[in-house]
């Protein structure tokens, strides 16, 4: 495993839609150990491809200690309105309000090729709405009723 480094505002390829994966094999099961590791060692919740300079619809998300992992994530429900503020590895240093879905059922496939099914509610919901996004070029600033500027912390 390896730490990547994370694309940040400003870089083109986070703008658009990434391409679907036809061939699950080694590459993209060390993508994702990356992914899961660049995400965890950045304080993040999630990380799409995209974010790491790959042009691929895979994602990984971590809420609860449990850690999701999709490739060619599609939406199959949603329902209700959370609103929350957000943050972003590829938009450091700044928070905003967005309006997701309150609940998310989403299918795609996992590291194996199996095809998986996911719903959730709360920061799950938050989550995967928010990776695939990037899927589809889309940063949260875009969506973002309010957008305020947070300080750097020391460590």
């Amino acid at each position: 495993m390896a730490l990547r480094n994370i694309v940040k505002e400003g870089d083109e390829i986070l703008s658009k839609r990434a391409k679907p994966v036809s061939d699950i094999n080694k590459r993209i099961e060390e993508l994702l150990d990356d992914m899961i590791e660049t995400m965890r060692a950045n304080d993040g919740v999630g990380l799409a491809a995209p974010q790491v300079g790959v042009l691929k619809r895979i994602f990984v998300v971590e809420v609860d200690e449990k850690i999701y992992e999709l490739i060619n994530p599609e939406i199959l429900e949603t329902d209700g309105i959370q609103t929350g503020d957000e943050g972003c590895l590829s938009v450091p240093g700044y928070i905003g309000t967005v309006e997701r879905p309150a609940f998310l059922k989403m299918k795609g496939l996992d590291r194996n090729g199996k095809e998986i099914e996911i719903e959730g509610s709360g920061l799950l919901a938050v989550a995967l709405s928010h990776e695939y996004d990037h899927l589809e070029g889309v940063l949260f600033v875009s969506k973002a009723l309010e957008l305020q500027e947070i300080e750097a912390t020391e460590e």
